[in-house]
């Protein structure tokens, strides 16, 4: 059936006008070819041959081709297959004057539209041309349609799905393919939702199902779903710059449309999906929703008011944050009226907001809703928006002013402070600035006193005392607000203190407050009767008021720590210099020692050295009579009057009351007297010090090694002349004098001629010998012969009545002896069986006692111990003591007698014995007398020299040496005098 009119088609005829074909009359009437086609259409054309019909067809106006069987060239159906060629879809109608079904089979075959042979009526060709045009349009309209959806299909910037009515993919072009990472074969007959973008997110994937289940019931949906580009996909260039990256790729925004497709009755033959990425618009959109929302809540919140009136004044528009300033809302505002209502009248000049176009920080004074005053800069510029024509942007300033003015009167406060010099000062010119500073009424200052951990007030203003009285002190510790802003360094700051105990009153009438340490040095404390009074503000300027009073405090401490470090430094280069003299002055003594021969040079040359040059009065050295009970001067230096002094007042060692020469002595120990006036009418010899003009002493105890040689006493003509240095300088200066008496007493000792011999029973477990004698049952005994070296000494003791060798292990285990080695065995033991004895060399460690004794020229002659006790025997010079030698003895054992003392003449055998050792060295002695307790000069020899050698681990050649330089130098001291080696001998 026709459906449609082909009135105005234009047709092409293709015949033949020979006399013979298929085409019977060349008459047009008679023509059954263009029969019937007249009735159809509007323009036929007519041609013969196959190029004239190809050349027809091919300028494209052609809307259906009727053919004969023959065209004067070839046949109709060569023509039907050569248009077939260029055009599927153009309708052709075989029209043969002769017909039969091998033709019509052959013309389905090569493509005609319609078969009208000739002997069919003219309307019958006629429906059947109109139904073949109708056919080609529709061919067209579908092709047509089939082009625009594959164009539409295969846009490359959308993906794009076909889906059967289940879900089942049938089509998808490359953007999608490439957007799953997938091919064609891979996704088709696949459900959809399986191979989709989103088929990861379950979502997403929910989304997606319910839009395909409401499209495949008819309804087309639209979706905006988020979608990740994959990395290979961003790769290839397919995803849009700028997109936000995540851990997969790129984020994008797709638009998604889920839709029908109908057939001619309007069923759903399948769906369409198609993903479009809106991710620039969609972003857009969201800026511009951000852009709304920031411009409301900016709005709604800033703190400046924007207003617009018309030419008359009357609002036109009103901020919504219109409260922050005036307390009133937008509404409130609209119902005054006009702008002079609410900033009053004259706020600017017409004319000149005409002339300038905006005029910019115009101060005024406008009361809010509470009746509270504002300041208020305002900025007036024309507009024409909205029936307005001026603008006006208010900015509330009140808090920026009133800071400038606390700021100015800080800064003047800040001046006077640089004046203060106490603490105190600086607290009563902060508490008189506050009140204006700060605008409140009460303020006070608590300042910390390390004595007692107390923080005690120092200042407080008028309106405190009237609101709160006056302040207490608080124990830094307990609990309290001052004490517990003052240990953690953080203020605290009271909306109402009513309750809280922040004043320790619970009837103040103080309700704000505020509490600010002063870092170390209290605490700053301000308040109102109001509450509420701390604003941001209010507590910005009390933090700075602290500040700067902190500041002060630290100014006015530091620069009395350093008025304290001059005083202090004063005081030490004063000492300094005092000390530079002392020390020349020691310098000066220690020389005066070295060249000193004798004791009473040592004596007189240090009394000289301290009174030269008026450094004190005077300066004398006692030491005890023989009978112990009384100083005597041994060397004076000074004034005639310290003579005399020394003549007036006791100096006996046994009274009450003594001097303070007299105190050295006995306790032993430095004494100083500051102040002689001090304890005047206590002791007598003070008065006539100050007589003397003496009004400071020093007695210093001249001891070397527990040894003591006497006092030294000095006096000085004025108070606190001997200070702590001072002191410990004499404390050394007198173990030096010490010293230097005991060397040249040595010296005096090995050069004397006579002496005194002392002799001692020891009874003293800890002695070296009697251990030795106790461990191995013997008797111990060595006549001196003691070869002394760094770590200690060497001897050589004779062993009685026990084998040496039980000696020497004896010895390991005693710390006192280092070493213990057999130098001599006799025989094994006589004929009665008792052990023969022999002679060891003993390593003794420091403090071996006869070292001790030979620094105070003290010689150690003998040893002699058993079991039970042991005999010592010492040698005293003439010059030294004998009672404070038997002192130093008795000092180095808990139980010791004195058993017999008496005098010795030691001339010929110390030189001779002196002069011979002088000539040896340390090694040579060392052989010579393990050679001479070994048993080497016996006849016969007990020992052999390879035997002495062995034992001190040197050559037999080595020893011989040795021996033979020791017996030369024997005999020239024995005949020339003289122990000096010959020429290039060691």
């Amino acid at each position: 059936m026709v459906t449609a009119s082909i009135d105005d088609a234009h047709l092409l005829v293709a015949k033949s006008d020979a006399p013979v074909g298929d085409l019977t009359s060349s008459d047009e009437s008679d023509d059954p070819v263009r029969s019937g086609v007249d009735d159809v259409a509007d323009t036929v054309t007519t041609v013969e041959t196959v190029d004239g019909a190809l050349e027809q067809v091919s300028n494209g106006s052609i809307d259906c081709v009727v053919v004969g069987r023959r065209l004067a060239d070839r046949s109709g159906l060569e023509l039907v297959e050569a248009i077939r060629e260029r055009d599927s879809t153009l309708p052709i109608v075989l029209a043969p004057l002769d017909g039969d079904e091998s033709l019509a089979s052959e013309a389905i075959t090569a493509g005609v539209t319609e078969y009208a042979p000739a002997d069919r009526s003219a309307e019958e060709r006629s429906r059947t041309i109109e139904r073949a045009i109708e056919t080609g349009r529709r061919r067209h309209r579908r092709r047509s349609r089939a082009r625009g959806f594959a164009a539409v299909f295969e846009d490359s910037e959308v993906q794009s799905w076909l889906l059967e009515p289940d879900g089942r993919v049938r089509r998808a072009n490359e953007r999608a393919l490439e957007a799953v990472g997938a091919t064609e074969t891979d996704v088709v007959g696949r459900p959809f939702p399986d191979v989709s973008p989103w088929r990861e997110r379950d979502d997403e994937r929910a989304a997606i199902r319910e839009a395909f289940e409401a499209a495949a019931d008819g309804d087309a949906v639209r979706r905006e779903l988020p979608w990740t580009v994959s990395d290979e996909a961003d790769r290839s260039g397919s995803a849009s710059a700028g997109a936000d990256r995540t851990d997969g790729g790129r984020s994008r925004t797709l638009s998604v449309t889920v839709r029908p497709v109908r057939d001619g009755d309007g069923t759903v033959t399948s769906v369409l999906v198609r993903a479009e990425d809106v991710t620039e618009r969609a972003g857009l959109e969201r800026e511009l929703r951000e852009s709304e929302e920031l411009h409301r809540v900016t709005l709604n919140n800033m703190t400046d008011t924007v207003l617009v009136t018309d030419d008359d004044g009357e609002f036109t528009y009103v901020c919504p944050n219109v409260h922050f300033i005036f307390g009133y809302d937008d509404a409130e505002i609209h119902e005054m009226g006009s702008i002079d209502e609410l900033l009053g009248p004259g706020l600017f000049d017409r004319d000149e907001l005409a002339e300038e176009g905006v005029l910019t920080n115009i101060e005024c004074t406008a009361t809010d809703k509470t009746g509270r005053e504002h300041t208020l800069l305002v900025n007036v510029r024309e507009v024409s928006i909205q029936g307005g024509t001026t603008l006006y942007s208010c900015r509330d300033v009140t808090k920026r002013k009133r800071r400038e003015e606390a700021l100015t009167a800080l800064h003047r406060t800040t001046r006077r402070l640089l004046y203060a010099e106490t603490d105190r000062e600086i607290a009563d010119l902060v508490v008189g600035d506050a009140t204006d500073i700060l605008d409140l009424e009460a303020s006070g200052v608590y300042l910390f006193e390390t004595d007692d951990n107390v923080l005690r007030p120092a200042a407080h203003s008028s309106g405190m005392a009237e609101l709160h009285g006056p302040l207490s002190a608080e124990r830094v510790g307990d609990e309290n607000v001052p004490g517990t802003v003052f240990l953690e360094g953080k203020s605290q700051f009271f909306e109402d203190v009513t309750g809280a105990a922040a004043l320790s009153s619970p009837t103040t009438d103080v309700r704000s407050a505020a509490f600010v340490p002063l870092g170390d040095h209290g605490v700053f404390v301000a308040g109102s009767s109001s509450a509420g009074e701390f604003d941001d503000v209010s507590r910005e300027l009390t933090d700075l008021l602290a500040a700067t009073a902190e500041a002060a405090l630290d100014r006015v401490e530091r620069e009395r720590a350093l008025r304290e470090r001059d005083r202090e430094l004063k005081r030490r280069n004063h000492q300094l210099t005092r000390l530079n003299r002392i020390n020349e002055l020691i310098r000066e003594i220690d020389t005066a020692l070295v060249q000193a021969e004798t004791r009473e040079e040592i004596e007189r040359a240090v009394c000289d050295r301290l009174t030269a040059a008026d450094r004190f009065s005077v300066a004398w050295i006692g030491a005890s009579d023989g009978g112990g009970d009384h100083l005597e001067v041994r060397a004076y230096g000074g004034s005639r009057r310290g003579r005399e002094y020394l003549d007036n007042v006791s100096l006996s060692l046994t009274g009450d009351a003594a001097e303070p020469a007299v105190r050295a002595a006995t306790d032993r120990e430095v004494t100083v007297v500051s102040n002689v006036v001090e304890g005047l009418r206590d002791e007598r010899w003070r008065g006539e010090a100050l007589a003397a003009e003496y009004q400071s002493v020093l007695g210093v105890p001249l001891s070397y090694d527990e040894f003591t040689y006497g006092v030294l006493t000095v006096y000085a003509d004025r108070p606190e002349a001997f200070d702590d240095v001072t002191r410990t300088v004499f404390e050394e200066l007198g173990e030096t004098i010490a010293s230097a008496i005991a060397a040249v007493e040595r010296k005096s000792a090995l050069l004397s001629g006579s002496g005194n011999r002392l002799e001692f029973a020891v009874r003293d477990d800890s002695f070296v010998f009697t251990r030795l004698a106790e461990r191995a049952d013997c008797t111990l005994s060595f006549d001196g012969g003691i070869q002394q070296h760094d770590d200690g000494a060497t001897v050589f003791a004779t062993v009685e009545g026990a084998a040496p060798a039980d000696v020497v292990e004896a010895a390991a285990a005693l710390v006192a002896v280092d070493d213990a080695q057999v130098v001599d065995a006799a025989a094994s033991s006589t004929d009665e069986g008792e052990p023969a004895g022999g002679t060891v060399r003993l390593v003794l460690s420091r403090p071996f006692f006869a070292l001790r004794l030979a620094d105070h020229g003290i010689v150690l002659r003998r040893v002699e111990a058993t079991p039970s006790m042991a005999r010592v025997v010492v040698d005293v010079p003439s010059s030294v003591d004998a009672r404070e030698s038997a002192d130093v003895v008795s000092s180095e054992f808990e139980d010791v007698d004195l058993r017999s003392k008496q005098t010795v003449d030691r001339t010929m055998r110390s030189n001779g014995r002196m002069e011979l050792l002088d000539g040896l060295t340390d090694r040579q002695l060392e052989v010579v007398q393990l050679a001479y307790y070994g048993g080497y000069f016996e006849s016969p020899r007990t020992r052999s020299g390879e035997d002495v050698a062995e034992t001190l681990e040197i050559s037999p050649a080595a020893f011989y040496q040795h021996v033979r330089t020791v017996q030369r130098k024997l005999f020239e001291a024995l005949f020339d005098g003289t122990g000096r080696p010959a020429d290039g001998e060691a």
